[in-house]
């Protein structure tokens, strides 16, 4: 089928106003947040419904038509690029919320949904969902779901896959299904658990079933400031030893604390200072107050330079407000950066953040660390300058080389950005070839034509020769 035949048979499923084609239009759409690979799409289609979603499936299949689906286009692993210029199916039209019981804990939401709309809609009557990106504020819930997103509060919450029950999804053949429901634990394959974190390789959710949790009592929020990023580093082991389980558990290094003082939200940390700890306590009130005062003592026994709680919510909320800005924050030291995600075990932070020193010093490029620290999620930020040649393709190998770091002592490449196509020959890093052959084998089960979201996730050696590799400026 031609093009403008193609463009003609979406805009009757979707109407004239729901399709996107001529090039000016798909500029904005040629990455998401990893911007450094960039490729146009054919088209971009924007369904209204799950109806529409299915009627677009079918005939992209029917023409074997390649497609992705996209959310708000804030991944930062290049899941939603169009490498092969597939056509777009962005779902942002599909925004509402659909149900909300209260007294069974669950909702559900179009997978358009913005994440922190769903804690917005429901916190008066003292409900919150749990998982919080960063980027919360924008990302979609079913971006969420196709990512296994986390955020700072998945040490003691887990990640998207722990609050997803269940899903309704048009397959790459275009027929609509369930899977799970509005309880926990049916019976038969959990295929939810499968399809969450699958990046948009086995079909494209249109419903979300998630659990809701009543607002914690209270919260307390603990600052410790350290010379020594070893120090603080033996503190965030010493914690959870002690029996402690944090909502949250972040740590920024000296780079990462220089970028965020430059930002909007400046706590006012002093400009030696090597690292900080944000420790969130959240539950019932009794026993916070001892269990505040016994994380204090903690941070002292590993020599803190100043430890304190959180007076009020307003300190409490410059506190999170400086760390959420972080991943942004670098456009202040750095013209581009490249950001990564691994996971280590946490009793090996020492050492990994050492080697992890060591790749730039050798490379010339600096690396900014803002984590979870509390389970061992990574985010080095790789500073860099796309107009100066061969920084680009440098910072590339420099996050390869730190997820390697991660591989060696046990951990993963990804903790919650997923692989798209910037981690895909990362994958033999954890994988052997038997294992990833089991995998692809599982997700041409539900994509037996590799048209939904295809030569994504797993190795594909000609994928450098397809993308455009490009600098894009963080500010």
């Amino acid at each position: 089928m031609s093009r403008d035949r193609l463009i003609e048979q979406l805009q009757s499923i979707v109407g004239e106003q729901s399709v996107l084609y001529k090039p000016d239009d798909l500029v904005a759409y040629e990455c998401d947040g990893l911007t450094i690979y960039k490729k146009r799409p054919r088209a971009v289609v924007f369904p209204a419904n799950a109806e529409q979603v299915a009627a677009v499936v079918k005939l992209l299949n029917r023409e074997k038509q390649p497609f992705i689906p996209r959310g708000a286009g804030t991944g930062l692993s290049g899941g939603a690029i169009p490498i092969n210029g597939e056509v777009l199916i962005s779902l942002v039209k599909m925004k509402r919320l659909l149900e909300v019981d209260y007294r069974n804990r669950t909702a559900v939401v179009e997978p358009g949904y913005v994440n922190l709309r769903l804690t917005k809609a429901i916190q008066h009557e003292g409900y919150y969902y749990a998982p919080d990106p960063s980027s919360g504020m924008s990302c979609t819930i079913g971006g969420n779901v196709g990512e296994n997103a986390g955020g700072p509060h998945c040490l003691k919450y887990g990640v998207t896959s722990n609050h997803v029950l269940g899903m309704e999804m048009v397959t790459p053949n275009g027929e609509m299904v369930t899977v799970g429901g509005m309880v926990p634990d049916m019976p038969g394959y959990d295929l939810t658990g499968l399809l969450v974190g699958s990046e948009g390789t086995m079909g494209i959710a249109t419903k979300i079933f998630v659990r809701i949790l009543k607002k914690p009592q209270g919260v307390k929020t603990v600052l410790a400031l350290y010379d020594s990023v070893d120090d603080a580093s033996q503190t965030v082991s010493a914690i959870i030893a002690n029996g402690i389980i944090p909502g949250a558990l972040e740590m920024m290094d000296t780079l990462a604390i220089e970028g965020v003082e430059k930002g909007t939200y400046v706590v006012g940390y002093p400009k030696d200072l090597a690292a900080v700890l944000i420790i969130e306590l959240d539950g019932l009130t009794a026993g916070m107050e001892e269990t505040a005062n016994e994380i204090v003592e903690i941070c002292k026994g590993y020599n803190v330079r100043e430890v304190r709680v959180a007076q009020n919510e307003q300190e409490r909320g410059l506190w999170w407000s400086n760390r959420k800005t972080a991943f942004g924050a670098m456009g202040n030291l750095s013209p581009d950066y490249l950001v990564q995600d691994g996971v280590i075990p946490r009793s090996r932070l020492p050492e990994v953040l050492s080697r992890i020193a060591e790749i730039s010093r050798d490379s010339g490029l600096r690396i900014a660390n803002v984590f979870h620290a509390g389970d061992g999620n990574l985010h080095p930020l790789i500073l860099f300058d796309a107009d100066k040649p061969g920084d680009t393709e440098l910072a590339v190998k420099v996050g390869s080389q730190v997820l390697q770091v991660c591989a060696d002592v046990g951990g993963s490449i990804t903790g919650e950005h997923g692989v798209g196509i910037e981690k895909q020959n990362d994958m033999t890093k954890i994988f052997t070839q038997e294992e990833l052959d089991a995998q692809v084998a599982i997700m041409r089960v539900f994509n037996p034509d590799n048209l939904c979201n295809p030569d994504k996730l797993f190795p594909k050696p000609s994928r450098c020769a397809e993308v455009k590799l490009v600098g894009a400026h963080a500010h």
